[in-house]
């Protein structure tokens, strides 16, 4: 990269339930659901968020616009550089096939255990796919977002 720094990055999800798809993608990677309580409360007492913007969910104040999830070994300060997922809601609902998607890199030896977890945790099976290069199995999150498990 010519002396240039790595570039930070957040991956985002448009979503109909943001708060839904980071509990399930936070349990389905081991992440954790990122907590802006106090960053909240600090908007309202500035008079910078209307109670419309957020909600109270699992006792703590969350933005009804979306939530986000991050790795548990990264920073968890608003701004840090992290392996961040930020879920966000958007008014139409998913219409057609992913153009990028996670594939779940667990082993043969884990696959069926995990997709059977992550089916528990409402995925579901789309395809089981045996191709000479590999074993997966393609599944869908709560929404319909594809994804895969090998």
């Amino acid at each position: 990269m010519d002396g240039a720094m790595p570039i930070n990055w957040q991956l985002t999800v448009d979503s109909a339930d943001p708060h839904e798809q980071a509990d399930f993608w936070a349990e389905a990677l081991g992440y954790v659901v990122e907590d802006h309580d106090a960053f909240i409360g600090g908007l309202i007492e500035q008079g910078l968020l209307a109670e419309s913007d957020y909600k109270v969910r699992d006792g703590r104040r969350v933005f009804c616009k979306g939530e986000g999830i991050h790795h548990p070994d990264d920073p968890a300060e608003r701004g840090a550089p992290k392996r961040r997922i930020l879920f966000l809601k958007v008014p139409e609902s998913k219409q057609v096939k992913n153009r990028l998607h996670m594939d779940l890199s667990v082993g043969p030896e884990r696959r069926e255990a995990e997709v059977k977890r992550l089916e528990r945790l409402g995925a579901r099976i789309l395809a089981r796919v045996e191709e000479p290069e590999g074993i997966h199995v393609t599944m869908a999150d709560p929404e319909g977002n594809e994804f895969c498990v090998q």
